[in-house]
């Protein structure tokens, strides 16, 4: 009795960038960064060798693509929460929600992508393209309270420390996710709060 071949489904060149980071990100989360290799993502595909290489000619490259996406998939829900909201208080909390939402569903992946130097160079969750977020987040907070965005710009900066310390500390410690929710909340708000009373005091007419 002949067993039937499986058919391969020919895809896009996108669907098929989509497909390969898919793999790959599966068996870095069951198995290590050191089981991907292009002979073990092709076979898992169900692609040639040849063809994976056109796509990925290395596996630094596959494994900083892989990163990458996932980083702006992040940014993507962060911005997208951070639109949402209708105070400060929400627009930091939602983003610090999806942040530590993502942490806990993805950390493991995310830790040993960064395990790779090649990878780690990147920056991490909080850093990779923190720019034109920090930026955002500095204008709202400038209009707001009326502070110049030279003071803004560095303290949104520094603050986006904050949700990463937290996602380190909720997967080392296995703490309450809501708990370390509010603390980061707290902690940011409690800087930017206290920036707006200094630049006050500082600043204000005799």
């Amino acid at each position: 009795m002949s067993v039937e071949k499986k058919k391969r489904i020919r895809l896009s060149p996108e669907e098929r960038k989509v497909d390969i980071l898919n793999h790959t990100a599966r068996i870095v989360a069951e198995s290590g960064v050191s089981s991907v290799t292009m002979e073990s993502v092709s076979k898992e595909v169900g692609i040639s060798k040849s063809l994976m290489y056109s796509y990925y000619p290395t596996t630094t490259e596959l494994l900083r693509a892989l990163y990458s996406r996932e980083m702006r998939k992040l940014r993507k829900l962060q911005n997208q929460a951070a639109l949402e909201a209708s105070t400060l208080e929400q627009l930091v909390r939602k983003v610090t929600n999806v942040y530590l939402n993502y942490i806990e569903k993805n950390g493991l992946l995310i830790n040993r992508l960064q395990s790779e130097p090649s990878v780690h160079e990147l920056g991490g969750p909080s850093y990779f393209g923190k720019e034109e977020a920090a930026m955002f987040l500095a204008e709202i907070i400038s209009k707001s309270f009326n502070i110049p965005k030279d003071i803004t710009i560095p303290v949104v900066d520094i603050s986006f420390g904050l949700p990463d310390a937290a996602g380190r500390y909720l997967e080392e410690k296995g703490a309450d996710k809501q708990f370390i929710e509010d603390i980061t909340v707290t902690m940011i708000l409690g800087s930017i709060s206290a920036i707006k009373d200094e630049f006050d005091f500082r600043f204000k007419a005799i």
